[in-house]
Formats: C-alpha cells, structure tokens, sequence
C-alpha cells in the first residue's frame, strides 16, 4: 500500500507537524488520524519517478557513445568561448569571438 503525507491540524487551526500514513489508493484521502483522532489535512507533492528524470539517466543518454550513435555531433566547452569535439563529425574544435 502508498504512503500519503498528512499534515496534523491543531485545535487552534495552525499546522502541527507531519507524518506518514499507509493506506490503499483507492480509500478517501483521510480527515483524521487513526490513531490520535487529531484532524489532518493531506499534503500533496510531486512524485519522485526515477527513469528519465534521473541524474544517472541524464548522463547515459547525453554519453559520448550514445550521442555518437545516434548521429549527433557532441561538443564540450574547453575554456572561455573554446569548444572540442567529443565525438560526431565536423571540426575538432571552433571558438566563439565575441
């Protein structure tokens, strides 16, 4: 079962603190909470979904190997204005004249 985020309401309507609460996704988002009775409120934040939009995703599918493979030209800054060719075709290395 998921794990929902609950933030507890005090009597006097200021936010109390925050805890976890299991219980199955097809339930209504709980009003109170099951142990203490207090009043919660349910917090809702974006899903951490690992796949593309990981660090570790990012960096193989940008890899020299993989740009290369799939016919682009990968370029890496080599000092101010100064760009090398990592892997592709076309020039070894251009500059930008500002």
């Amino acid at each position: 079962m998921p794990m929902y985020t609950y933030q507890i309401i005090n009597d006097d309507g200021s936010r109390g603190e925050l805890v976890q609460i299991e219980h199955g996704m097809n339930e209504p988002a709980l009003t109170e909470h099951p142990e203490t009775g207090q009043r919660v409120e349910r917090v809702y934040a974006a899903p951490h979904v690992a796949g593309w939009g990981s660090e570790r995703k990012g960096k193989e599918l940008t890899s020299d190997e993989n740009v290369g493979r799939l016919g682009f030209t990968k370029y890496v800054r080599n000092g101010k204005g100064h760009y090398e060719k990592h892997t592709g075709t076309g020039p070894d290395h251009f500059s930008v004249d500002k």
